[in-house]
């Protein structure tokens, strides 16, 4: 078994700017690519879980999406000569949406856990060893739900999340202000976690 670390995408990945929907509008943090080769180099698979309910609201196609994730994995790539990111998976489904096909409710919209458990079963994945890195309250109950770590970045939608999940008892392991502060705390747990198995 693998672990990963699963990443959402606005706000996460990319700068969040309320609907996507354009490559010229993509813009990738600096701190972004060393923290994904980080993860890499740390053994984990860094694999994308992203609601794209602009696709049910019409904003969107699937096809412009699917463009639009390339030129993310390509950008990434080009930092190190190597693929930053394993999978991308996403939902395009929303119940208040305006396209038949994808108004409705899916478990793979999280925080569904449908996307991490179509992930696991691709790539073997041991949940008790992943973490969770995304920017709202449904990324946190995601992870929760799932049974992985969390790690809740306070940039953009991160300061009304946290507040949310204190009201609600959703359970955050870690939060920082930028992903690149999640890197030591991996590493703490990653150390943890063999120290607990070889005293076990």
């Amino acid at each position: 078994m693998t672990r990963a670390v699963f990443l959402d995408r606005d706000g996460t990945i990319n700068k969040e700017v309320n609907y996507l929907t354009r490559i010229e509008d993509l813009v990738i943090p600096e701190d972004v690519p060393p923290t994904l080769k980080r993860f890499k180099d740390l053994g984990f698979l860094n694999i994308i879980i992203t609601n794209q309910s602009g696709i049910a609201r019409g904003y969107l196609t699937t096809d412009a999406l699917a463009e639009i994730n390339s030129e993310i994995r390509r950008r990434l790539f080009g930092f190190y000569g190597q693929e930053l990111i394993d999978a991308v998976y996403f939902s395009p489904f929303h119940p208040n949406g305006s396209i038949p096909e994808y108004k409705i409710s899916s478990n793979c919209r999280k925080p569904g856990t449908g996307m991490i458990d179509r992930a696991v079963k691709e790539f073997d994945i041991d949940l008790s060893g992943s973490f969770l890195i995304g920017d709202s309250y449904s990324d946190m109950l995601c992870a929760q739900n799932a049974g992985v770590r969390s790690i809740l970045l306070l940039a953009g939608h991160g300061q009304s999340a946290y507040k949310k999940c204190i009201e609600d008892n959703i359970q955050i392991d870690f939060f920082t202000e930028k992903i690149s502060g999640s890197i030591m705390f991996i590493e703490r747990k990653i150390k943890s976690d063999k120290f607990d198995k070889s005293h076990s």
